[in-house]
């Protein structure tokens, strides 16, 4: 029993688990007594039971379940980490619970799943329930479905997704289980509740007697919309309100909910698409065009079952959308036409938007087919085109729809008009703009005049239904003409609409219905219409009464009369009234206008109008003029007035006065009354008739310019063109077109016909008087200012030398901009209407211009041949096919809309396999763009979209082809097209990173120029998170580029809302991006910048605007950001209001900004710095420390800014575009100079928006932001400024963050930024700094700071070094080992750098470093070659902190930016075969001596001098060298201080850029070289003036043969002194021998490539040239260091084999010269290092193993290295064996074994030859010399060879056969054997030489045998010398050296030996260095050669002259003579005297 109790001492969750059911009882009371008391819902305690409450709900036992489940029920609800469960335990209780016979049990189980919804994990539950439907157990699937009804009926359908539910009751209801399908009716009756009749369409297939008990179920349902009475844990407070009575408050919230619902929820969404196209028959497309029409019928019958579905699958349905609508157009059986248009509906209905593409090729037939009269046909054409027209825009297919409204047939036009009735019903005021609307209404106004009855009240009841959705204000301006009578037609037909629909807006479901009958869609966009206008009525009221004018506002000329006068006041209506009266005023007969005339003139006026005296003409004329001034505008009877003056005799009048006079009143009355064109064409006709008058002209325009104003410009101008055109008078005719150029600048463009003008002006330019031409011309320069380059196309055809001359008129006008209108426009108060209007003017005024050009129909030349050539299957003619399509546009220039079948036939070649044809197409594309013009739009569907997909392309040019297509389509057809629909959301769901970074960054660029977007924009969203999310990091940047820009259109909320998606780790990540693009989010391009641009342009075009646009951005968007109080009341749906009362207020802030725009930026506040520090210190305000800028941080400096910044400046900087931030960092830029004071009292608040602008992603502001700090810290220095600590820290470390950036120069801009800032603050605090920045994540960031660490130390010396050296170098050190290549070698060279400062003490400072660094950092200090240097300590010493000398100063600021890279500073400075000898001169004082004195000449010989004197290195021990065998040269004590300085300088010139500066030094040198006793003095120096040699070789191939101004002569003089040098050279072998390893190496690399140079063939003397390189090859491989030769080349062979560059003819050349080596070597293997040789030759095997070597295309690299190991075995015998000691490891070696099969080979063999004939053998085989003892005859000799040969070629002879060819080839060693090789296959020729090689390798091995084992092996060490490869050694000619022996331990020995004994210390470094293993590093590339090799020559140089300098230490002390000691002293003179006058 005590067993059985054990238990309960176990704490509760073991209890929990425990196998007895007792234990796990108790253990869940527990748990759930402590769940019930755990208060906090973090607690950690919740997390213990994590693991255990699948368990709790899943427990075997029922009653222990039970308990379990309660306390899991309490877990879920309190828990916060429950959620992380949700999965596992809902299919435990899906599984184990839901099938328990107890009720309680299951009760618990839905509670659970309850509340997990509620704590907002509804998605997983749902899915494990969903799983549960399929569960073998009907009681599970009951409590599932009950779950989900209960969850739908408590949290909604916003939470519970119905989607999937649907999906799967049909199959419930198809149960066999009662209880399923009962339950099954449950749900789906709580379904219907939520979402009504879009539950019918996916039920409409379930059992028709369940269907009808659903439907009596639905009846019963209350109508209201239902509410959520549960709600998750984030919408708790949403229930708190919901609780509270139900006042209005509470129906608001419902109302808003049901808005919210009813759209949510479409029927189509829930409908699985069904895929018909493969489910066509087969022969559908052959019956569709049979004869018969029972076969026609039946296809289309096979069709329309299909498309019954109510949801279609997308896919390419042009084939039978083609075929349906051939059978709708051409079909005579009209019942086969209704059947097509039936398909045509289903195919719409299923497909919507996706349809959208083909609606513009169907839309037009059906139309026209409305000619049919059957009601059956005409009902299913009706129910077509609706269909069809919700699937488009009425935009897109506006173009066919106004076509077909000029069609004969009544009926047509009749159905036409409806048509647009019924299509206006679904349009909003915005879908509807006025840009629409005036093509509709205009030719719907034709239709109200129709004779017939039906066409008129069909027009009435669109213009009806247009009026109730745009409202009065925006339709009247087209319905001015229009009588009264149809007017309140018109109105009526616009109250029916609103009463036949005016139903609740509930219907809106219905229209998304499957069967759409033409009523019930009507009436579905009705009730929207009616929504729509009740919203756009209701505010009218407001504008009304605040602007009495507003109605006016329309055409302008109706504001005209109000102006003036003044009488605004007049009710809106009557003027409205009135206005049209006097529009369409009739013709008055003469009779009349006498007597309205003399009512309001005086009697005797009138009489002497006529008279014939001219003087009684002028009195009347002055009494006419008094009166008309008198006269009130609305008595003025205009017409008649005019009719008076028109009076005989008119305009013929003969006196210039009187004609003065009578043109002035014409003027008046046009200004003063209310003039209408009736009038007005009674007097243009006289007016343009003196308008070339010379007296009366001036009078005339200006009369023409008062009617303009009247009757609006374009009326006048387009009356008066044609007048001027219509008569001869050239005068005229130049006067009305200057007089127009002036009228246009004057009112703007808005609404001028240039069509109208061009054919005038073609006129003109064609005419005989150069007056008319040139106004032509002029008139033409003021239209380019408002059409733009488009214009010159109407031009073309004109003659060269006009269109030169429009040309340059265009010229001229480039770059201005139209001025603003004076007349016109600025007369008319602007009102809401007139701002809509003109806010859609440009687009009209842009589009217009591209309609003009005549466009040519090319459909006619788009024949099937030609698609089906550019579909054939060959890729030639597909090409030929595009080719004739580009000459078709190209042709055309410019093309209507219908291009037949093109569309399709190109989108196939978009996906092209051949990718030329891909961007043939494209380019196309982009030619039709031009060509089509705005018409492309209807296109964007099927091609434009197609287009985006190649941006997935993986070529980069076919994306950039792709992008620069969608683009020009863009500009044709603006952006809402593309962003309409799925289309664009499904380009960017494709997983192609290229897709996604190209579409993201066009759509980045396009959407922040928008205005407004379509709503499908949100469909984008859930793909633009998962590309912040892809992998790839250029999709990962561009998504989070675009996401601002997509907020500023979607708004957060939204795109917050769509993160509920995603997984939660993806969510917090997608909610911070958010949250920061929210931070950058650009302001939507308000509409007022579009109206600021209107009076500078008129209405410009469109692509004019944005250059004035952004100009007015920041007013706009400042003003917008407070909106008017009274007109927030007033507005109401109107923004149009808004927009303009927006547009007048920036006119007068305008006027404010540029005054307060003068002041001061910064205010000076005394002590205002000071105090925010003291806040700062005291914990006041937030200390500037952050790695992201939160807001309170942005706040925090807005508010001290506010104090001491300029306001306007302030909201600039603060200012969330981007744009802002640039403007106001040119203001601060431009005040810098101005403002001195302020910007250092303001300096802590400027580094602070500074660091802001750090954390900014647009890089303009940061180039900007760092323009400005470089000019800030210049300014600071020169104002000796000492930065504050608090500045620093404030600012320095962002900075320093910066420095890591990606691009370039922004990199560059920092450091010098950094290097200006050590002038302000000391250089040691900001090594801190700095020093911080290297431990950053970004490498780039870690590289650049230790580089700059670098720069301090360099500059500033060791002082510099924070806290201490030791600390700061051994931070520095831990870099060397990072993972990072660039990090690394930034690490490396700042510890080489402090090396220079502070030789070896580095590596006590450093400390302790791994194997592998500390090798990498002595391997760089021996290369970086530079010695201790003092200067900068002086430096250091010198200045105080801060204050530097201005030389020191001077010095930095160069330096700064332009040796930015300090790891190629210090290689730089170590080149002494630099390209400019004074620079190199100057580096190596660290003084501009040059510059001082501008004189390098006389200081040639002495300069180097002052470096060798460095005593430093005294104080660092010297190896004392012996003197018993010191062999110095004789000359070399008392030559070597000067003679090497000056040779060191000559050398340095070889390599000089300048040719002539190389040729003169060359010259020196080669005098030196040719007398042998000063030959001598080049000792030292070869390698020096090799790498020199070739250097300047390097710069004539790759620089002065390029150079096209260079004469090739001087080359080849240049080519011909380095070749004479160095044969000259090459000839002394002790110097030729100097040269070591890697510089034979470059330089045998330098002559190979010379004599491969195909350049240098050309030229004359090249021959010549490669003639000598040959030679000095030659000499080279003969007189160099064997060993280092050989060794080279066999370097060079390898690289060359590497480098995939390298031409085979290289690598060729490369071989000959080592098989010269080889035939040299029996005279050579002496003097042949071979330890060496063999490292080597097992480097290459290792790098090329025989395998590699085998695939090479040439086996001359397999046979070179074996010929070379043949004739080394030869030489050598087994004791070869013995020179692998460099070798680490022998057993892995290719080449060991190698070896041995070699020796094991001649072991074999026997043969008894003495070793001396072997030798001679041998050498007579290598150096193929001849023999001329023997000779016999040819004939002879023939036979005998044939004989051989037949051997050779027998099975059985074949060994006797070689074996007898080698003897003959042995002894006549001339003889050819070649002619019979010749005719025999390669195979055999192979097979011989192989045969021939092997018995001779046979013979000669046995011959060695015996001697070999004579040998002692110290007999073997005085063979071979020591390696002298690394150094080149003066003495090295004396043959002592003794090289290492076999024996390891021997050799430490003899190294120690060498050390002192054989080698010139002071020539060497430690040859412990040299000589550790392997002895002989392989070569490095020639730049580390380079470096290394200067700096150990360097390094022995010194050490000569230090020794010479010591007298203690060294023998030569009295060598050093007096001249160079004055020397010292001269120079010291020079610098004090330099010193002295800079101060």
């Amino acid at each position: 029993m005590g067993d059985d109790n054990e238990w309960l001492k176990l704490p509760v969750d073991q209890k929990c688990e425990h196998k007895l059911w007792k234990a796990r009882l108790s253990g869940y009371e527990d748990a759930l007594k402590i769940f019930q008391k755990i208060k906090d819902e973090k607690s950690p305690e919740w997390s213990k039971f994590l693991g255990l409450i699948k368990k709790f709900v899943t427990d075997s036992n029922a009653v222990v379940q039970l308990k379990g489940l309660e306390a899991a029920l309490v877990y879920v609800e309190n828990a916060h980490v429950a959620g992380k469960t949700t999965g596992e335990v809902v299919s435990g209780v899906v599984s184990k619970v839901f099938n328990q016979p107890k009720a309680k049990a299951k009760e618990l189980g839905i509670e659970i799943c309850l509340m997990y919804i509620e704590i907002e994990k509804g998605e997983a539950v749902q899915e494990e329930l969903l799983k549960g439907l399929d569960n073998k157990n009907p009681k599970i699937i009951v409590a599932c479905i009950e779950t989900l009804r209960k969850a739908l009926s408590e949290f909604g359908s916003k939470i519970i997704l119905l989607k999937p539910i649907i999906k799967v009751l049909p199959k419930l209801f198809e149960s066999r289980e009662k209880a399923v399908r009962d339950e099954a009716k449950l749900i789906a009756v709580e379904i219907y509740r939520w979402i009504r009749d879009a539950l019918r369409p996916p039920l409409q297939n379930i059992n028709s007697v369940q269907l009808k008990e659903l439907e009596e179920e639905w009846v019963k349902l209350p109508t209201g919309a239902p509410k959520p009475s549960r709600f998750l844990r984030s919408q708790q407070e949403l229930e708190a309100k919901l609780e509270q009575p139900q006042s209005a408050g509470g129906d608001a919230e419902g109302g808003g909910d049901d808005g919210d619902e009813v759209p949510q929820i479409d029927a189509y969404e829930l409908l699985e698409a069904v895929e018909v196209l493969s489910k066509l028959p087969k022969d559908f497309y052959d019956k569709i065009e049979a004869k018969k029409w029972q076969e026609r019928k039946e296809a289309l019958e096979a069709v329309e079952v299909l498309v019954k579905n109510p949801k279609l699958e997308a896919g390419d349905y042009a084939d039978l959308v083609k075929a349906l609508k051939k059978v709708v157009g051409k079909d005579t059986n009209v019942m086969l036409v209704a059947l097509a248009a039936k398909c045509l509906t289903g195919l719409a209905v299923g497909l919507r938007k996706k349809f959208g593409q083909y609606a513009g090729h169907v839309v037009p037939t059906i139309l026209e087919k409305f000619k049919e009269k059957k009601p059956q046909v005409v009902q299913a054409l009706q129910e077509a085109i609706d269909a069809i027209f919700l699937t488009t825009t009425l935009q897109n297919i506006s173009e066919d729809v106004l076509a077909v409204m000029d069609n004969k047939n009544p009926t047509i036009k009749q159905q036409t008009s409806l048509f647009i009735a019924r299509s206006f019903r679904h349009c909003t005021a915005s879908t509807l703009p006025k840009s629409l609307l005036k093509p509709f209404c205009a030719a719907l106004l034709k239709h109200i005049n129709d004779s017939a009855p039906e066409v008129r009240d069909a027009a009435f009841e669109a213009l009806g239904t247009a009026l109730k959705v745009v409202g009065e204000k925006a339709v009247n301006p087209f319905l001015a003409d229009v009588d009264k009578l149809k007017l309140d037609k018109i109105k009526e037909c616009s109250e029916k609409v609103e009463l036949i629909h005016g139903k609740k807006a509930g219907l809106a479901a219905e229209k998304k219905e499957f069967k759409p009958l033409p009523g019930r869609a009507a009436a579905a966009s009705g009730a929207a219409g009616d929504k729509d206008t009740k919203d756009i009525t209701a505010p009218k009221p407001g504008p009304l009464k605040k602007a009495p004018t507003a109605k006016v506002g329309g055409p302008p000329k109706k504001g005209k009369p109000a102006a003036p006068g003044g009488t605004g006041s007049t009710g809106t209506k009557n003027k409205k009234g009135l206005e049209t009266k006097e529009i369409v005023e009739p013709e008055l007969s003469i009779e009349v206008c006498e007597e309205k005339a003399s009512a309001v003139l005086p009697p005797t006026c009138i009489q002497l109008l006529d008279s014939s005296n001219w003087k009684e003409r002028l009195a009347c004329m002055e009494e006419f003029q008094k009166a008309v001034e008198l006269m009130e505008r609305a008595e003025m009877p205009c017409q008649s007035l005019v009719r008076m003056l028109a009076k005989k005799p008119g305009w013929k009048e003969t006196n210039f006065q009187v004609m003065q006079m009578k043109l002035h009143i014409v003027a008046l009355i046009a200004q003063k009354g209310n003039f209408s064109k009736t009038s007005a064409q009674i007097v243009l006709d006289g007016l343009v008739d003196k308008i070339g008058d010379v007296k009366c002209g001036n009078n005339a325009k200006e009369a023409m310019t008062a009617i303009a104003e009247a009757c609006m410009l374009p009326w006048t101008a387009e009356q008066v063109m044609s007048m001027a055109f219509s008569q001869k008078n050239p005068k005229n005719q130049s006067e009305t077109l200057n007089w127009l150029s002036n009228a246009i600048k004057e009112f703007g463009f808005s609404g001028l016909n240039v069509k109208a003008f061009i054919s005038n002006v073609k006129t003109a330019l064609a005419a005989t008087n150069p007056a008319v031409r040139t106004s032509a011309i002029t008139l033409l320069g003021v239209m380019y200012l408002y059409v733009g380059p488009s214009l010159r196309m109407f031009f073309e055809d004109e003659k060269p030398a006009l269109l030169s001359q429009i040309d340059a008129e265009f010229e001229k006008m480039q770059g201005q901009s139209p001025p603003a209108p004076t007349r016109g426009i600025s007369k008319h108060p602007t009102s809401g209407i007139d701002e809509g209007e003109d806010g859609e003017e440009p687009d009209d005024g842009g589009n217009d211009v591209v309609d003009l050009l005549p466009r040519t129909e090319i459909s006619d030349k788009i024949t099937s041949e030609l698609v089906s050539k550019i579909g054939d299957k060959n890729w030639k003619i597909r090409k030929e096919g595009l080719d004739e399509v580009a000459g078709i546009i190209n042709e055309a220039k410019f093309i209507q809309p219908n291009i037949g079948e093109l569309p399709t036939a190109l989108k196939g070649r978009l996906n092209d396999s051949n990718k030329i044809l891909v961007q043939q197409t494209l380019n196309i594309l982009q030619q039709l763009a031009v060509a089509m013009g705005p018409n492309i739009k209807q296109h964007v569907k099927n091609l434009g979209i197609p287009v985006i997909t190649v941006l997935g392309d993986s070529k980069n040019n076919v994306r950039a082809a792709a992008l620069a297509t969608v683009n020009a389509w863009a500009e044709q057809t603006g952006m809402k097209e593309w962003l309409e629909g799925e289309d664009l959301s499904e380009e960017l769901k494709k997983e192609n990173p290229f897709l996604r970074q190209e579409l993201l960054g066009w759509l980045a660029e396009k959407l922040p120029t928008l205005r407004s977007t379509p709503t499908d924009l949100i469909l984008c969203v859930p793909h633009l998170y998962s590309c912040l999310e892809d992998r790839n990091g250029d999709v990962r940047k561009k998504a989070q580029d675009a996401l601002p820009f997509f907020m500023m259109h979607l708004g957060y909320e939204k795109m917050a809302k769509a993160t509920g998606k995603l997984k939660p780790t993806s969510k917090d990540q997608v909610l911070a991006m958010l949250e920061k693009a929210k931070a950058n989010m650009p302001a939507k391009p308000a509409a007022p910048a579009k109206a600021v641009s209107k009076p500078m342009g008129g209405s410009a075009p469109t692509k004019f605007q944005p250059t004035s646009a952004p100009v007015e951005e920041s007013v706009s968007s400042t003003i917008e950001t407070k909106p008017d109080p009274k007109k927030a009341k007033t507005q109401g749906a109107s923004s149009k209001t808004k927009t303009t009362q927006g547009k007048k207020i920036p006119s007068k802030t305008n006027l404010k900004e540029d005054e307060d725009k003068s002041g001061p930026i910064f205010i000076v506040v005394p002590n205002g710095k000071e105090q925010r520090m003291k806040d700062e210190k005291g914990l006041k305000v937030l200390k500037w420390n952050f790695t992201t800028p939160r807001d309170e941080y942005i706040e925090q400096l807005k508010t001290q800014m506010s104090s001491c910044v300029a306001k306007w400046l302030q909201d600039e900087m603060f200012h969330s575009d981007f744009q802002h931030h640039n403007k106001a960092l040119a203001v601060m830029v431009d005040h810098l100079e101005s403002e001195k004071e302020g910007v250092i009292g303001c300096l802590d608040l400027i580094l602070k928006w500074l660091t802001l602008r750090f954390f900014d992603t647009n890089t303009s502001v940061l180039m900007k932001a760092l323009e400005y700090l470089k000019l800030l810290f210049t300014l600071l220095s020169e104002e000796e400024y000492h930065l504050t600590e608090s500045e620093a820290s404030s600012f320095i470390p962002y900075l320093i963050v910066k420095v890591g950036e990606p691009k370039d120069v922004i990199r560059r801009d920092v450091r010098a930024i950094l290097n200006r800032m050590c002038l302000v603050y000391p250089a040691s605090k900001m090594f801190l700094f700095i020093m911080e920045g290297t431990k950053s994540k970004n490498s780039k960031q870690r590289a650049e700071c230790l580089e700059e660490l670098g720069c301090l130390v360099e500059s500033y010396g060791m002082n510099v070094c924070q806290p201490t050296p030791g600390k700061a170098l051994k931070e520095i050190a831990i870099h060397i080992g990072d993972r990072d290549n660039a990090v690394r070698n930034a690490a490396l060279n700042t510890i080489v750098t402090v090396y220079n400062v502070h030789g070896d003490q580095v590596f006590k400072l450093i400390g302790n470093l791994s194997e592998k660094d500390m090798s990498m950092l002595e391997e760089r200090i021996k290369r970086s070659a530079k010695r201790p240097s003092t200067a900068p300590m002086k430096q250091v010493e010198e200045k105080p902190q801060r204050v530097q000398g201005i030389n020191s100063n001077a010095n930095m600021l160069r330096k700064g930016p332009a040796e930015d890279m300090s790891s190629k500073l210090n290689q730089a400075r170590s080149m002494s075969g630099h390209p400019e000898a004074a620079q190199m001169v100057r580096r190596e004082f660290q003084l501009d001596l040059d510059e001082i004195e501008n004189d390098n000449g006389t200081v040639r010989c002495e300069m180097p001098e002052l470096v060798q004197h460095k005593l430093d290195d005294i104080f660092e021990p010297v190896l004392i060298p012996e003197p018993k065998i010191r062999a110095v040269s004789p000359h070399f004590d008392d030559m070597h201080s000067n003679t090497a300085s000056t040779i060191n300088f000559i050398i340095s010139q070889v390599a000089s850029g300048d040719i002539s500066t190389s040729i003169q030094a060359l010259t020196q040198i080669d005098e030196v070289l040719r007398q042998e006793d000063k030959a001598e003095a080049m000792s030292g120096h070869i390698d020096q003036f090799l790498i020199a040699t070739f250097m300047q070789l390097r710069l004539i191939y790759n620089t002065h043969m390029a150079d096209e101004k260079l004469e090739k002569d001087e080359i080849i003089k240049l080519y011909s002194c380095i070749i004479g040098n160095m044969i000259s050279l090459f000839q002394i072998e002790s110097l030729a021998r100097e040269a070591s390893t890697g510089v034979l190496k470059d330089l045998m690399h330098g002559l190979i490539t010379l004599m491969l140079d195909s350049r240098i063939e050309d030229l004359e003397e090249g021959q010549q040239v490669i003639r000598s390189v040959n030679l000095l090859v030659v000499k080279v491989l003969e007189k160099s260091d064997q060993t280092n030769i050989l060794s080279a080349l066999l370097v060079l062979l390898q690289d060359s084999l590497l480098a995939t560059a390298s031409s085979p003819k290289f690598s060729e050349l490369v071989m000959k010269c080592l098989w010269r080596m080889v035939r040299l070597l029996p005279d050579t293997i002496n003097s042949i290092n071979l330890d060496r040789i063999l490292l080597d030759i097992h480097i290459f095997m290792k790098v090329f193993p025989k395998e590699k070597l085998k695939q090479c295309k040439s086996e001359f690299p397999i046979r070179t290295l074996k010929t070379l190991l043949h004739t080394l075995c030869k030489l050598k015998g087994p004791k070869i064996l013995d020179h692998l000691t460099m070798i680490d490891n022998k057993n892995e070696s290719e080449l060991e074994a190698h070896l041995c099969r070699m020796m094991k080979h001649s072991m074999d063999q026997t043969g008894n030859k003495s070793d001396k004939e072997t030798e001679k053998g041998a050498s007579r085989i290598v150096s193929g010399l001849t023999c001329k003892d023997e000779k016999s005859s040819k004939a002879k000799v023939n036979d005998f060879l044939a004989e051989i040969f037949k051997k050779i070629g027998s099975k059985e002879n074949t060994k006797e056969g070689l074996a007898e060819l080698y003897e003959y080839k042995k002894k006549y060693s001339d003889a050819d054997i070649e002619p019979f090789l010749k005719n025999s296959s390669q195979f055999f020729q192979s097979y011989v030489e192989r045969g021939l090689r092997v018995i001779e390798m046979e013979r000669e091995g046995k011959g060695r045998i015996p001697t070999s084992t004579g040998i002692s092996p110290q007999m073997e060490v005085t063979c071979v010398p020591t390696p002298t490869s690394t150094v080149s050694s003066i003495g090295n000619t004396n043959g002592e050296e003794v090289g290492p022996s076999v024996y390891l331990e021997r050799l430490k020995i003899l190294r120690q030996r060498c050390g002192l004994d054989n080698t010139k210390q002071d020539d060497r470094p430690p040859l412990t260095s040299l000589l550790s293993k392997p002895a002989i590093p392989p070569v490095a590339s020639s730049t580390d050669m380079l470096h290394s090799k200067l700096s150990q020559l360097r390094e022995s140089r010194e050490q000569h002259q230090h020794s010479a300098l010591d007298s203690n230490q060294t023998h030569c002390a009295g060598t050093l003579t007096s001249s160079s000691t004055t020397n010292i002293d001269d120079l010291k003179k020079r610098l004090e005297r330099i010193k002295s006058s800079r101060k």
